[in-house]
């Protein structure tokens, strides 16, 4: 059996009804990194890796929500939504219907079953692929028609306010409108969009240092409150400023004087990781490839030194990385101290690299890195209509919403 009959089949185990299936992916990010919560640019793919979610209604208004992944299922009252203590996978999804409901999506009770194949901490944004899968599931078979971007932002509200991540609408957003074969160019203000094509000669190679270190979620938070004070303070000789993306170089270098070395550092980053964004864009539609190397080592160097997320291991990596042949450009990606690195790599070359990154990689660190060649890849949808369900409602979603 292929990956969706089994996950049929483990529903009806699980459940003794048939159900639908729905997926939505996770992302890496080429570049423009911590900007989307400071209104900024960035430009990530959609990928391989995905979660699944099956549902099937119920006819009362409790959701039943079993992971595979960590053998565990939780019952939740749709009228009494409440937050389970600490990091609790079920938030993520509970988080959503939570969101849904406020934006006057009246749900059906359901049974969900979950199961991820995003690497877990890898920065590859395992929460928003279970986020927008189980949000698509839930209006889908509560039969609400799916607008993605608004279905985005749902999930995001999700992430900020019932699981207490401050992050952007970047994750969230690609995992909606992910398109196959390319990048997307994406104002985190305006939400405007454009699709690039990614040349079909790059091929888009994860490393995963198989490390995450506990500072991640503190020190995100803490980021985006430094961002948010380097803002008041230069609102107050730039009026008309709503977030560092309105600040240009020579304003921020113009008032430094306003801000502490840390907070100046941060802002440098964010202002710097802007332009650079729209570089590589330019980069990549112009098939000048060579341009990527220093706009990616840039980026790595700033997000290590201004904004100080980045850590040994990951760093050994990128220099790893960067040596290799074929390589257009490296760089961390994600949200730091630990996780993965971005690599575009030139599809002559991929099978040497991934040799001499693991090799070279596992002697400096006494880790074995796991390698992903990976591709730009659509974003979510409907994989598979329960027979329980009405067709043609679904398959008129799924026209309308592709």
């Amino acid at each position: 059996m292929n990956r969706e009959q089994v996950l049929l089949a483990n529903f009806r185990s699980t459940f003794d009804t048939d159900a639908a299936l729905y997926r939505a992916p996770g992302r890496v990010n080429l570049i423009g990194e911590h900007t989307d919560y400071n209104d900024g640019f960035v430009l990530p793919a959609a990928i391989g890796f995905s979660c699944w979610t099956a549902i099937a209604a119920r006819d009362d208004r409790r959701l039943v929500i079993h992971s595979e992944n960590y053998s565990e299922s939780v019952e939740a009252d749709l009228d009494d939504l409440q937050r389970l203590p600490g990091t609790h996978w079920a938030n993520y999804p509970l988080g959503v219907a939570w969101a849904l409901g406020l934006a006057e999506h009246r749900l059906r009770g359901a049974h969900v079953y979950i199961s991820g194949e995003v690497p877990l901490g890898a920065g590859l944004s395992s929460s928003a692929a279970i986020e927008v899968s189980a949000g698509y599931a839930m209006l889908s078979v509560s039969r609400h028609p799916i607008d993605r971007t608004a279905l985005a932002l749902n999930c995001q509200r999700a992430e900020n306010e019932f699981v207490g991540a401050r992050c952007g609408i970047m994750d969230q957003f690609v995992a909606c409108h992910g398109l196959a074969g390319h990048a997307v160019l994406l104002d985190c203000r305006s939400l405007e969009r454009r699709m690039l094509p990614i040349p079909t000669k790059v091929h888009l190679i994860i490393c995963n240092t198989m490390v995450r270190h506990e500072l991640a979620a503190s020190e995100y938070n803490a980021r985006r409150a430094e961002c948010e004070e380097a803002v008041r303070q230069l609102v107050k000789v730039l009026p008309g400023i709503r977030a560092l993306r309105d600040v240009t170089p020579a304003q921020l270098e113009q008032h430094c004087q306003l801000l502490t070395q840390v907070t100046y550092r941060r802002a440098r980053h964010v202002i710097t990781e802007n332009g650079r964004v729209l570089n590589v864009a330019a980069a990549l539609e112009s098939g000048e490839l060579q341009n990527l190397t220093q706009l990616m080592a840039d980026s790595h160097r700033s997000l290590r030194d201004d904004y100080e997320v980045s850590c040994p291991e990951l760093d050994i990596m990128v220099e790893i990385a960067a040596r290799q042949p074929g390589v257009y450009g490296a760089r961390m990606t994600g949200g730091g101290f630990g996780g993965c690195t971005i690599n575009l790599v030139d599809e002559a070359n991929v099978g040497d690299f991934q040799q001499g990154v693991r090799a070279e990689y596992e002697t400096a660190t006494g880790i074995r890195p796991d390698i992903y060649d990976c591709k730009a890849s659509p974003g979510a949808g409907i994989v598979r209509i329960g027979w329980d369900h009405a067709a043609s409602v679904h398959k008129q979603i799924a026209q309308e919403h592709s």
